[in-house]
């Protein structure tokens, strides 16, 4: 399942605001996808990128435990848990493959909705609480539902799917597709036309045309065609080097192996499953006056049968004035190999030779890949808490498990997603004020365990291999391409401006 073509080594000192919490002698690579070469002295580099609850089962709202199932109507008990569960994605225009708003949308997949809630699959909400990892915090938007509102539902069915009173029925839900109080949207001035075959990674250059620095608030990414958008990443470019990259009057450029800008953060990282990233009125992501953004889009249109388009959208909403806490975002991984300090890739089962090497043997499951990384002095009176979290891998991963080791060597598990879907990759907020997420100081270690199933038990490991043509798998290792695969986890830190 590997592909042959080779990461391009380009590396690039830049994410400004996070050296402080990374440590200026890291290389930054501007993609988090890329496997980062082995530097001229032979050491081994990894990819440290910047960029901008209850388990299930467990409850955590909805009807009061033992409250009578009797009486359930659509109005007056499915609605309320269809507008705080459902309604983020099943609405029209929404990534949800049916609307459920209306009685006349819901009735008919009242079946379907109990099946898919008492398995627990829907909604989709992959960190959960396991033997191994209790998070410390809860999750903000934690849309999963409690097994009083299960058996709610189940209750509906059961009487018949009856819709009740009007009247009963909650104010509706203020629905939204996209990014909540968006204020500009930013796009290529044309559609990227492409054709099946090998990934591609397109870097299109906007301009938000800033006369004076920016407070951005908010941001999403609106895929134009998800059919074939694998993941976007969006960076600042403070000093306009990316003009650089373009030929003429052309406003986007290849850019497989790195967006090639120095100088910049990441602003956003948009994957399948992806919310808009949204900040308390208190804190936001600077983007200085006269900068461009860059949207480097990573295309996968292995499966696509005919040429194709995509036009894909950046929303951001601003803040009026300077904020009090700003936010970074970095995605820390995709270590190839060993970092000095006892970073980077650690030994693990499967390795060849004596060094620790990133490879999924062919045929092999529960196969695990551990990464560390950690935190440098920060240059700010007060050491950076943790906002929010994110995990990444590709088709052969299953589990990914992020924690935090202190320097004292207590441990914090921060994230787990043990059912893995590369569908799914939405990024998980922690539900607490400021002053009570974890912070990030020196000498914490952040730990990523990442485990695969390269075998045909792996559903998205068969689907992969009909789309080549290929009959049995094959040993897998870091790379760019969706058919490689990764170890990343996305963080999301805030600071004091002052």
């Amino acid at each position: 399942m590997a592909n042959n073509r080779k990461p391009v080594p380009t590396l690039q000192r830049g994410a400004h605001a996070l050296a402080w919490l990374l440590g200026a002698s890291v290389s930054l690579a501007c993609s988090s996808t890329m496997p980062l070469t082995a530097a001229a002295d032979g050491g081994a580099a990894g990819s440290v990128a910047s960029a901008g609850g209850s388990g299930a089962g467990e409850s955590d709202g909805g009807r009061a435990g033992g409250a009578s199932l009797t009486g359930i109507t659509f109005h007056k008990d499915v609605e309320p848990i269809l507008q705080r569960s459902c309604q983020s994605c099943h609405v029209a225009g929404g990534i949800g493959p049916f609307p459920l708003v209306t009685y006349a949308e819901s009735r008919p997949m009242g079946a379907a909705i109990v099946a898919e809630t008492k398995a627990r699959i829907m909604p989709p909400w992959h960190a959960q609480n396991t033997a191994e990892c209790t998070v410390p915090l809860p999750w903000k938007d934690d849309t999963r539902l409690s097994d009083d509102e299960i058996a709610t539902l189940a209750a509906w069915k059961d009487a018949g799917l009856p819709e009740g009173d009007p009247k009963d029925a909650p104010p509706p839900r203020q629905q939204s597709t996209g990014l909540p109080g968006v204020q500009q949207e930013l796009k290529p001035a044309a559609a990227f036309e492409l054709a099946p075959g090998p990934d591609e990674f397109r870097c299109f250059i906007l301009d938000p045309k800033l006369v004076k620095d920016g407070y951005v608030n908010g941001v999403f990414v609106v895929p134009g065609n998800d059919a074939v958008v694998h993941h976007v990443l969006v960076f600042t470019d403070p000093d306009r080097k990316s003009l650089a990259n373009v030929t003429g009057d052309q406003t986007s450029y290849d850019c497989f192996g790195g967006a090639r800008v120095a100088n910049s953060d990441l602003l956003t990282a948009w994957t399948p499953g992806g919310i808009p990233l949204q900040y308390p009125s208190n804190v936001a992501a600077t983007v200085a006056a006269g900068s461009l953004l860059v949207m480097q889009v990573h295309y996968h249109p292995h499966s696509a049968t005919e040429s194709t388009s995509d036009r894909t959208t950046l929303q951001l909403r601003y803040s009026d004035a300077a904020p009090e806490y700003n936010a970074v975002t970095a995605l820390i991984g995709n270590f190839k190999g060993k970092l000095p300090g006892g970073d980077g890739l650690l030994a693990g089962p499967d390795d060849p030779g004596a060094g620790p090497a990133f490879l999924i043997p062919a045929n092999v499951s529960d196969h695990t890949e551990t990464m560390q990384w950690t935190f440098k002095a920060a240059g700010t009176a007060v050491a950076p808490r943790l906002y929010g979290i994110g995990g990444h891998m590709h088709y052969v991963g299953v589990d990914e498990k992020v924690t935090l080791t202190h320097a004292d060597g207590s441990q914090a598990c921060l994230m787990q997603i043990p059912h893995w879907d590369f569908d799914w990759q939405r990024r998980y907020d922690y539900d607490a004020p400021i002053s009570g997420l974890l912070q990030l100081k020196p000498g914490d270690k952040l730990g990523i365990r990442c485990t695969y199933d390269n075998t045909l038990d792996n559903l998205h490991v068969a689907q992969s291999l009909t789309d080549q043509g290929l009959a049995a798998p094959h040993p897998v290792v870091l790379g760019e391409t969706t058919l490689d695969e990764m170890c990343l986890a996305s963080i999301t830190a805030i600071y004091p401006v002052k």
